[in-house]
């Protein structure tokens, strides 16, 4: 677990929540299961909605202490992902250069690659980060 790092921004979630009643905010922190029932029920019905305004804070905490810092940023590629992520820009961003040309000529696998990034995004970022971590010389740290 990480402390004192600042992976997710409460700006970036706030703005994922104006869409909130599709889960985006809930995605964009790493809670995809709950992500996928506000997708699926309009933000619980838009309660669940209202009342994760003020949960934003502490979902951010969390998302912070969960996942690595590192070279990728997660609010530019949750940013790719939500607006052009069909065409797999966020996957290019991620040196994924394979996928991403597939996403692009298939519309991010008509939806469901898409779909499956939603789910997984913070996961692939935090794997690549720490991948990168580690190459890095400790002589280059100190």
């Amino acid at each position: 677990m990480n402390t004192g790092t600042n992976t997710h921004s409460k700006i970036a979630g706030y703005i994922f929540w104006i869409f909130g009643f599709t889960g985006s905010h809930r995605f964009y922190y790493g809670k995809p299961v709950t992500g996928v029932i506000w997708a699926l029920t309009a933000g619980l019905f838009l309660i669940g909605w209202l009342v994760d305004f003020f949960l934003i804070p502490s979902m951010d905490r969390e998302a912070d202490g969960k996942y690595v810092p590192g070279e990728l940023d997660y609010n530019l590629a949750w940013l790719l992902l939500y607006f052009v992520g069909f065409l797999g820009v966020h996957r290019f961003y991620m040196h994924k250069w394979g996928t991403g040309i597939l996403w692009l000529c298939t519309f991010g696998l008509l939806g469901f690659g898409w779909s499956y990034d939603l789910c997984t995004l913070n996961a692939q970022i935090s794997e690549y980060n720490q991948s990168r971590n580690r190459a890095v010389p400790v002589a280059a740290v100190a």
